[in-house]
């Protein structure tokens, strides 16, 4: 059984793995840029909050 499905699942099988590994690495480089945008726009208000208690 295994000599006949082993060649199907050789052809397969490293499509399969980098499908994983690319929906992997790009679920982390979206929620990273999220938390990045929230960082910046977070130190850009609180900047801008300290510019006008600054300004005359």
């Amino acid at each position: 059984m295994w000599d006949s499905i082993w060649p199907y699942l050789a052809a397969i099988l490293p499509t399969v793995i980098v499908a994983v590994l690319f929906y992997f690495l790009m679920k982390r480089i979206l929620e990273g840029d999220r938390r990045e945008r929230l960082a910046q726009s977070q130190w850009e208000s609180e900047h801008n909050t300290s510019h006008e208690d600054n300004s005359p």
